[in-house]
């Protein structure tokens, strides 16, 4: 079978899926979107003003988005920022593009 017509290799499949997986979640998405327009280290408290969600709500999502990479945490003293990792958001395919077969960009080794 030529691999342009056959599925993805399993473990990008099991990537992607991850991927899909974090951001199966309305606040998960508002929280990537946040991260991403402002293009700047947020706190937890930051993120729930601007959401409107309760903290340890931001928090649970936040560390989701950070097990897959999207959001890096930054430990300043006792707090921690949070931003988003640009270089793997720039790599996550949109669903049409792995759903329809067009090349869609490796997983990223990512911070």
């Amino acid at each position: 079978m030529n691999e342009n017509n056959g599925p993805l290799p399993r473990e990008q499949a099991e990537e992607y899926a991850s991927w899909f997986k974090a951001l199966a979640d309305p606040t998960r998405i508002q929280i990537v979107s946040l991260l991403a327009r402002r293009r700047a280290p947020m706190s937890v408290g930051d993120i729930v003003t601007a959401s409107g969600v309760g903290q340890s709500t931001v928090s649970h999502h936040l560390k989701i988005l950070a097990e897959v990479r999207f959001v890096v945490v930054e430990r300043q003293g006792t707090s921690s920022l949070y931003r988003i990792n640009d270089t793997c958001v720039s790599c996550f395919p949109t669903a049409a593009d792995v759903v329809m077969g067009n090349p869609a960009p490796p997983p990223p080794t990512c911070p």
